[in-house]
């Protein structure tokens, strides 16, 4: 490799590294979009978004949404519409981390992986036990 190269691929490697995450949840959920076409929609109706993706696009886009990183995924359903996934988000840190307050959000994505809807439908400490089981 020529040196010139070399410092092209470490400027690139800098740059990306400085995006914020709530940059770059945007920039994902943005190139999603304009890389439609009337070709590709006709074949993403027919085809449903896979489940890791589906994960991933509730994650990115909630995390957008509440300026804060998701910590898990604990639920994930296909709907007739779409998707609907639970992502558990930390709310507020405390020392022990036994005591953080956790929350849970439901989100809906439509067949294309676009959040349509989210609601908050718990708060619990992180050391709490869910008492469903």
């Amino acid at each position: 490799m020529a040196a010139g190269e070399e410092d092209r691929t470490e400027r690139v490697r800098r740059s990306s590294s400085k995006t914020p995450a709530k940059k770059s949840a945007r920039k994902a959920s943005t190139e999603r979009a304009s890389s439609r076409t009337s070709e590709g929609e006709t074949k993403r109706t027919s085809r449903r978004l896979s489940a890791p993706r589906a994960m991933r696009y509730a994650a990115e886009q909630l995390q957008e949404l509440l300026g804060r990183a998701p910590e898990s995924v604990s639920a994930l359903k296909p709907t007739e519409e779409g998707w609907q996934a639970n992502v558990e988000v930390l709310e507020l840190e405390r020392v022990p981390g036994t005591t953080s307050v956790m929350a849970s959000y439901r989100v809906t994505l439509d067949k294309e992986g676009e959040l349509v809807a989210y609601e908050r439908t718990r708060r619990y400490t992180r050391g709490q036990i869910d008492p469903r089981g």
